[in-house]
């Protein structure tokens, strides 16, 4: 297939998202309320972090109240500096994960919507609500840590001269928008009883630029402080249809906690 028709394909189905939540106001007000819970809740903790920061730096460090001032305060200077960057990244890092777990049940909503409304879906496989937690709490973990140390490695290739400077910006925004997009098409993926990452990671491949068009705008869109409040329902709602564009029309189904199908040949 045409890269440049599949990346434009994927832009098309954020902007399909867009508007099919349009047409239901309410249910996209209501979709923006955990993204925005979550913007909320992480400028209140970098807030605080900000107010205590000297105090816990100094706490941290009694090996220097002895020093002279120059020193002292370059070594507290630079761990605060640092203990700052490290709490915004990993805020960034874990923003999509976050926001996903608490408005679970609005975002499922969302989904089953524009299920409905092209048609065609599955039946939810049965999971015990146990299960379900539990295999949704060690994804978000996984997810995070991948993303975290992903976006460390770009930081610290982007430290290299001259390439480094094109090759780490470039590799952040696609592996991080590869990894949204796998976090985004989960809802379809489990309601036909695929439940691992791996199954995303196997269908998702076979549409590469496609996935990358749809996820890459949508990260940089979601990396926007406060836009993410307004492009997470419609988000959610296009990673449903990207979903369905990568998956066969009628897919076997696997209810278990075992991987799912092999994917036909691309």
């Amino acid at each position: 297939m045409n890269s440049v028709h599949e990346l434009l394909a994927g832009l098309g189905t954020l902007l399909r998202g867009f508007g099919l939540l349009l047409r239901r106001p309410r249910l996209f007000l209501l979709g923006a309320l955990p993204a925005l819970i979550t913007s909320l809740l992480f400028l209140a903790v970098l807030i605080t972090l900000i107010a205590n920061l000297g105090g816990l730096i100094t706490w941290a460090t009694p090996f220097a109240d002895g020093w002279d001032t120059p020193w002292q305060g370059l070594v507290r200077g630079a761990l605060s500096l640092a203990l700052l960057a490290g709490a915004v990244l990993i805020m960034v890092v874990a923003f999509t994960t976050v926001t996903l777990t608490l408005g679970a049940p609005i975002y499922d909503k969302i989904a089953e919507m524009v299920e409905e409304d092209l048609g065609g879906a599955p039946e939810a496989p049965e999971e015990s609500l146990a299960a379900s937690v539990a295999r949704a709490v060690r994804q978000s973990i996984g997810m995070v840590l991948v993303s975290l140390t992903v976006t460390v490695c770009a930081f610290l290739i982007g430290l290299v001269p001259l390439v480094g400077w094109l090759i780490g910006p470039v590799l952040t925004a696609v592996m991080g928008g590869w990894l949204l997009g796998i976090e985004l098409t989960a809802s379809a993926f489990d309601r036909r009883g695929l439940l691992l990452v791996r199954d995303r990671r196997r269908f998702m491949g076979l549409r590469r630029m496609r996935v990358l068009g749809f996820a890459i705008p949508t990260y940089f869109l979601l990396a926007i402080p406060f836009v993410a409040v307004v492009v997470f329902p419609a988000a959610t709602a296009g990673g449903t249809i990207l979903a369905r564009e990568l998956l066969p029309a009628e897919p076997p189904r696997n209810t278990g906690l075992t991987s799912g199908p092999t994917p036909p040949a691309p």
